[in-house]
Formats: C-alpha cells, sequence, structure tokens
C-alpha cells in the first residue's frame, strides 16, 4: 500500500504541487506497489544516517523521498529538485 505525508495532502490542496505531477508519482508507487520492482523507475537509495532506508523517485524536475516498511511506501515529499532535500527528514 502507499501512505502519503499529511504535509503533502496539505501541498496539494493548497496547489503548491500541481496534480499532473501529483498523478505521476501516485501511478508509479501504484505500480511499484503491485510489482515490488525499484527497477521500474529511475530510483536511488539515498544516504542517511537514520535506522530506515530512504529512497528518490524521480519524475522530470520533481523528485519523491519515500521508505519501504513492510512492503508498504511511505512518501514523506514530493517537490522539485532544488526543494525536496530540505523537506527531507
Amino acid at each position: 500500500m502507499v501512505f502519503y505525508d499529511s504535509d503533502i495532502k496539505k501541498e496539494v490542496k493548497k496547489g503548491h504541487i500541481p496534480i499532473e505531477i501529483v498523478k505521476l508519482f501516485h501511478h508509479a508507487f501504484q505500480a511499484l506497489d503491485q510489482t515490488k520492482d525499484l527497477n521500474l523507475f529511475e530510483i536511488k537509495k539515498l544516504v542517511s544516517n537514520a535506522s530506515v532506508d530512504y529512497y528518490r523517485l524521480r519524475k522530470g524536475k520533481y523528485r519523491a523521498i519515500f521508505s519501504i516498511e513492510n512492503h508498504d511506501f511511505y512518501v514523506h515529499a514530493i517537490s522539485k529538485r532544488s526543494e525536496v532535500y530540505k523537506k527531507w527528514p
């Protein structure tokens, strides 16, 4: 299953993230959830000191930071490249 942070939902409601971009990422995460194959898209594991592994999914100028726990995808941030890493935990 795919879960989104409440901050992402707020940004979508305010119009800070275009609906087309949200749909692109949502379809990508649905495909990842069904196949469990991280090689489908341009995904990289991020370097972090946290106990959880974080990944980056790229779609054009936008990036999504997410983690995988118990075969579920938790999306923590969706934003432009210049902004997304500032929002990353």
